[in-house]
């Protein structure tokens, strides 16, 4: 890869639907090491999914969250800074607006991802940091709070098919009541996917962490029935409380449950949970592209 043998430090603050995270790392020829961490939960994907925009007030606070997360990042002498926004930066009608504002908070350059972007880098980032052996042909599943996408191909090299369905945790809460209403919502949402076959899925971002939770890393069959069950028979501050799912988090879980069981139905294998995901991939891309 072109990271090989490339010793750097670097950042990447990814807006989400959900939630601003940073990660600062270092990268020693292609070994990612996590340097720092932070969040800041803002729910801008709720907010765009009730009224199609975000307010100016949200606005206001997701640039004060950008501008003390660079500030922070910044303090551990990068030689990079990735900022980016996700679902939010295709879904909200002033998208535009947002991006500005983040943009001067940040002080430089913030990009929207592409549906295809953001599954390549969840793919990358999915591959490099996966505890487990890996077969030759795999799918990466990233479910974030407004979409959920799909690659498939073979760890070392890029994937060769993405997909994005435009329904996440965030979303499909918002949508749905209750939790047969959720499965009703994401089969139909799913319905028209058909993905290539492969051997093993891994599923990365706060969903999939918090399946891994309550049932562990391996979500097949049984686990992911598990799992719909738990979080069927308890309130989210249960789900917190017995299983230390963050409480900004629990109320997503079922939703985001119930997608990852119908992604375990189309792929037809089980589903591994990985640490790494979107921002381990694009800090692999921000040296790719620096050592080229």
């Amino acid at each position: 890869m072109a990271y090989d043998g490339v010793a750097m430090r670097v950042g990447v603050l990814d807006v989400g639907s959900n939630t601003i995270r940073l990660l600062v790392a270092s990268v020693d020829d292609g070994v990612i090491t996590p340097i720092e961490r932070e969040r800041v939960r803002l729910p801008l994907g709720e907010e765009i999914e009730r009224t199609g925009c975000v307010s100016a007030t949200t606005i206001a606070a997701a640039a004060d969250a950008v501008r003390k997360l660079c500030v922070r990042a910044r303090r551990d002498t990068l030689e990079s800074l990735d900022v980016f926004l996700t679902a939010p930066g295709r879904q909200s009608a002033n998208a535009d607006e947002l991006v500005g504002s983040l943009g001067r908070a940040a002080r430089q350059s913030v990009r929207v991802l592409t549906t295809e972007e953001e599954g390549r880098l969840a793919y990358a980032g999915a591959v490099a940091t996966a505890d487990i052996d890996l077969p030759k042909r795999i799918a990466v599943c990233d479910v974030g709070g407004a979409s959920t996408e799909i690659a498939v191909g073979s760890p070392g090299s890029a994937p060769e098919w993405v997909v994005s369905v435009d329904l996440g945790s965030v979303r499909l809460r918002t949508r749905a009541d209750g939790l047969e209403d959720a499965r009703r919502e994401t089969a139909e949402a799913f319905a028209d996917i058909e993905p290539p076959p492969v051997e093993l899925c891994l599923a990365v971002g706060g969903s999939a962490r918090a399946a891994r939770r309550l049932v562990g890393s391996r979500l097949g069959g049984p686990e992911l029935t598990e799992a719909l069950r738990l979080v069927d028979a308890h309130a989210p501050r249960e789900l917190s409380r017995r299983f230390g799912i963050d409480r900004s988090r629990a109320p997503l879980v079922p939703a985001g449950v119930a997608i990852l069981d119908r992604v375990h139905e189309l792929l037809g294998v089980p589903i591994h949970v990985c640490s790494g995901g979107i921002r381990e991939g694009a800090v692999l891309a921000t040296v790719a592209a620096r050592a080229a």
